[in-house]
């Protein structure tokens, strides 16, 4: 971890262990509710739980790889960056997740 790490507003949100294998967990906000999922080979992403395509739920998508399918089109979405898989041409906000000790800090800033 570095300096800039602890001057970030991290915010504790829960154990690895508390989401599902290639599953999300939702994190609500009013803002707009977040999607964070967890990969078969246990890394962590956080995305806007939000298809830029017609908003569907990403957070209830299939996880594969280091991607997510969106139920409602099929779109696939990069968990490392938000941005659609050719031939689709969008992006869902991607927000900085840490894991240390196998808690999952996420970055709303």
């Amino acid at each position: 971890m570095t300096s800039a790490d602890h001057a970030r507003p991290w915010l504790r949100l829960c154990r690895v262990d508390d989401i599902p294998l290639l599953g999300s967990r939702v994190v609500e906000r009013e803002s707009g509710n977040l999607a964070v999922f967890r990969t078969a080979q246990d890394k962590v992403f956080a995305l806007l739980d939000r298809c830029p395509h017609q908003a569907g739920p990403l957070s209830q998508g299939i996880v594969h790889g280091e991607s997510v399918t969106c139920p409602l089109h099929g779109w696939q979405m990069s968990l490392a960056d938000g941005r659609a898989k050719a031939p689709d041409d969008g992006c869902a906000r991607r927000f900085p997740v840490r894991v240390d000790e196998g808690v999952v800090y996420l970055d709303l800033g």
